[in-house]
């Protein structure tokens, strides 16, 4: 039988009711799947997924593979930051793979060298004039690019009253094609070494922490993440309560933009060179990472830390079939099912909190 006590007010405390933080529920998953990878590496191959059996590290994990997990969800990981803020407003963005992908030809436009080896830069987009720019033009340019595109979105969504799924759906499309054709499809290279040092190494890495850092605090601690939250929550009451419900929008949707903008300067600065099919699916992943997170589609609930949790796991899901040496299209039919699963899963949270309820 629970222990009830009476508390303020005469409400009656119910300690059965008591639940631990959604995003330590999110932690254990990631721990399971982790022992999931253990246990099958063990088994099939003798090797374990994480930890170093071979003594070939200064530790006992496998530096290589932590380093490729963290890695390969870092630069989607700064999208679904921007995704979740979206998101918990109870809107969609389904454009910001596109957006990357314009605005990664855009940016190493300007962030060219004028020559490769001596010799005029085979790529060159622009004249001498716009070659050899400061490092500050080419990342100012990404920021606007992805600005811009996201306050699109959010002027559609909040003023002209567009449903977010229709509104950043023809932002996706228009954005791509913006992509093919900035330079009628030839992709754009040869940055400076100052670009380059963005991405290089483990950047993309710091990068993500450090705005994921930002993002929490400003979720917890501001006016921005309380009136986010009160939206997704409920638009009405949020209206009624004196929040500019479209203004909060318009400026939710367009810093999800400028993150994808930062996250195609991350990306041309890795890659070091620039493609019209790049991030193509990242606005799926992005979603796919913050619902997994515990960030729910029908908006008002979740968290940065969760979303960053969420990302780890979809890390360490596609680190682990590789290393299980599953081939690349059973992956990518594996992610399509983990995207339904995540989906699923929220339609059960939600209908499990309105049991409690």
């Amino acid at each position: 039988m629970a222990e009830d006590s009476q508390g303020t007010g005469g409400q009656v405390y119910d300690s059965s009711r008591r639940q631990w933080p959604n995003e330590f529920n999110v932690f254990a998953a990631l721990i399971l799947i982790i022992l999931i990878f253990e246990g099958l590496g063990a088994l099939i191959y003798g090797q374990s997924f994480l930890f170093d059996s071979k003594d070939r590290f200064d530790s006992i994990f496998n530096e290589a593979r932590l380093k490729i997990i963290i890695l390969q969800v870092s630069i989607i990981g700064i999208i679904a930051l921007g995704v979740t803020q979206v998101i918990l407003t109870g809107g969609i963005d389904l454009s910001s793979g596109s957006v990357v992908g314009a605005t990664a030809m855009i940016t190493m436009s300007f962030a060219q060298v004028s020559e490769v080896n001596g010799l005029p830069n085979p790529k060159a987009v622009f004249g001498p004039a716009f070659m050899d720019l400061p490092v500050v033009v080419p990342v100012i340019v990404g920021l606007l690019c992805g600005l811009l595109a996201g306050s699109i979105n959010g002027l559609l969504v909040a003023f002209a009253k567009i449903p977010p799924f229709i509104a950043t759906l023809g932002m996706m499309v228009s954005a791509r094609g913006v992509a093919k054709w900035w330079t009628s499809g030839r992709p754009v290279s040869f940055p400076t070494d100052e670009y380059a040092l963005i991405g290089g190494g483990m950047m993309p890495v710091f990068i993500f922490v450090a705005l994921a850092v930002l993002f929490y605090l400003v979720m917890k601690y501001t006016v921005y993440g309380k009136h986010t939250y009160a939206i997704g929550s409920n638009e009405d009451a949020a209206r009624m309560s004196g929040i500019n419900v479209a203004r909060h929008k318009m400026m939710v949707y367009a810093i999800a933009g400028m993150l994808a903008g930062v996250s195609a300067i991350v990306l041309t600065s890795k890659n070091l060179t620039a493609q019209s099919g790049m991030g193509i699916i990242y606005e799926l992943d992005a979603i796919a990472m913050a619902v997994i997170g515990g960030v729910s589609l029908s908006g008002g609930r979740g968290s940065i830390v969760g979303t960053v949790i969420g990302a780890l796991i979809f890390g360490v899901i596609i680190s682990g079939f590789t290393f299980l040496r599953l081939d690349a299209f059973y992956q990518e039919m594996v992610k399509g099912g983990i995207i339904v699963g995540a989906v699923i899963l929220d339609q059960w949270r939600q209908q499990r909190a309105a049991m409690k309820a």
